[in-house]
């Protein structure tokens, strides 16, 4: 399994309205996806505007091909991208080891 790691800056006073969307977003869309597992929403508690968002796939190209080259791409960032202050940053993990 691969975790899909995206950290997003959004616009200041935000917040509420990218709340929704951004659960909207992965319900709707992303969790349709070839390969997709499940995913994580995390707030930052001292930068408002910073959002963790953890998704996991089975295969990097689930990712990477599959949904990046698909019409579902653009609807994704069509209900996200409006609110991003800065192009988010993602990169891609493969486990090492994890807790019991």
């Amino acid at each position: 399994m691969i975790l899909e790691l995206v950290d997003i800056r959004i616009q200041p006073g935000k917040q509420t309205e990218f709340d929704a969307a951004v659960q909207r977003g992965l319900e709707q869309v992303i969790a349709k996806a070839k390969g997709y597992k499940q995913h994580v929403i995390n707030k930052c508690i001292e930068t408002p505007e910073r959002y963790v968002i953890q998704i996991y796939w089975e295969t990097l190209e689930n990712h990477t091909v599959d949904f990046r080259e698909s019409p579902a791409f653009q609807e994704w960032r069509a209900i996200v991208g409006p609110f991003f202050a800065a192009p988010p940053t993602v990169e891609h993990f493969n486990l090492l080891s994890k807790s019991a």
